[in-house]
């Protein structure tokens, strides 16, 4: 119990916290992130770190679920992802990070099957930029 008490196991449950917060789990990330930074301030860039790494994979796994759907079923995604995605590409998904429009932007980007690299990169700054602010306040 000890270890899970710790800053090493803080940082696994902010890890953890900001991977579901990335998939349809309803959970606050940045309000875990934010309790992590109260209670250990000193570890804020290993904290940033993991909540940006945690998030953007469950991002990711969005983009992936997303490449898996075939062409028919796009019909029950957002269409304002669809529209954000299809005018400014992958760079649209460093909004991806914002809720209720967030996964889909990840999965149109999945179906659409834009570069996965350039996908991460832009998802990975915007949840950085995200984090940083948390961090700060």
């Amino acid at each position: 119990m000890e270890t899970l008490l710790s800053p090493e196991g803080g940082l696994a449950g902010v890890f953890l916290a900001s991977f579901l917060a990335a998939t349809v789990v309803p959970l606050s990330s940045e309000a875990v992130l934010f309790g992590y930074l109260r209670l250990h301030p000193e570890e804020a860039v290993l904290a940033v770190a993991f909540a940006t790494v945690g998030n953007t994979l469950g991002g990711m796994t969005t983009y992936l679920l997303g490449r898996l759907v075939p062409n028919r079923a796009w019909a029950k995604l957002d269409p304002r992802a669809l529209k954000w995605i299809s005018r400014y590409g992958s760079a649209a998904t460093v909004f991806a990070w914002l809720p209720l429009v967030g996964d889909a932007l990840c999965a149109a980007a999945g179906w659409l099957r834009l570069n996965w690299i350039a996908v991460l990169g832009f998802m990975a700054c915007g949840r950085l930029l995200r984090y940083l602010v948390v961090a700060a306040l």
